[in-house]
């Protein structure tokens, strides 16, 4: 038995859909709507629709933009001798709040999953390799995620790019800082070892 109004059990059923948010979320962000004003609310599905009709990806570096090439790979400044591969415009973001990183990026958009159907050619990897053409990228950088599957990309990614002639590296994992060894797990600990460096 539904108890809303049509209109109101979409408006969950829509918003129960966005990741992380659960059935009881969903309501509250329905109800919060529902008691907007007018203005507000058609500001908010009006950013929606702005977003979905002038976002696209960069034809160089697959990030998210609204101006093809995006900022970064417009910027002069920008080392344009290195590619920080990441698997998404998330990642690029976490990237570049480190301000330590001042190359060129190439956003992934997923990783190689076969549990999911998810093989090389439904992510950015073509696109990639095709940046590689010619002999400005002397490093790429491979920064994704840690898991079972940003691994498996990454090794898949190296055995592609080595062969080209491109130095290849992975960022290193372990210990964050102010972190307890006591509340680590085996793999952080053990990537924390292998990642040790001279002082």
């Amino acid at each position: 038995m539904n108890y809303y109004a049509l209109p109101i059990a979409d408006l969950i059923e829509q918003f129960s859909k966005l990741p992380g948010i659960g059935r009881k979320t969903a309501q509250r962000l329905a109800f919060y709507i529902l008691e907007m004003d007018k203005s507000d609310s058609d500001r908010l599905a009006n950013a929606i629709i702005i977003a979905k009709e002038k976002i696209k990806l960069c034809s160089i570096c697959c990030d998210l933009t609204d101006d093809d090439p995006c900022y970064l790979c417009r910027d002069e400044h920008r080392d344009k001798s290195m590619i920080c591969v990441v698997e998404n415009a998330k990642d690029k973001i976490a990237m570049e709040r480190s301000r330590e990183y001042k190359g060129q990026y190439h956003i992934l958009h997923g990783v190689i999953s076969p549990m999911d159907n998810i093989g090389p050619g439904e992510i950015k990897v073509k696109e990639l390799l095709n940046r590689l053409d010619d002999d400005t990228v002397k490093e790429v950088i491979l920064a994704t995620n840690p898991t079972v599957e940003g691994e498996a990309t990454a090794l898949y990614l190296s055995k592609l790019i080595k062969p080209l002639g491109v130095k290849v590296t992975r960022i290193a994992h372990g210990i964050p800082v102010g972190g307890d060894l006591e509340f680590f797990d085996e793999v952080t600990l053990a990537k924390a070892m292998d990642n040790r460096r001279e002082m």
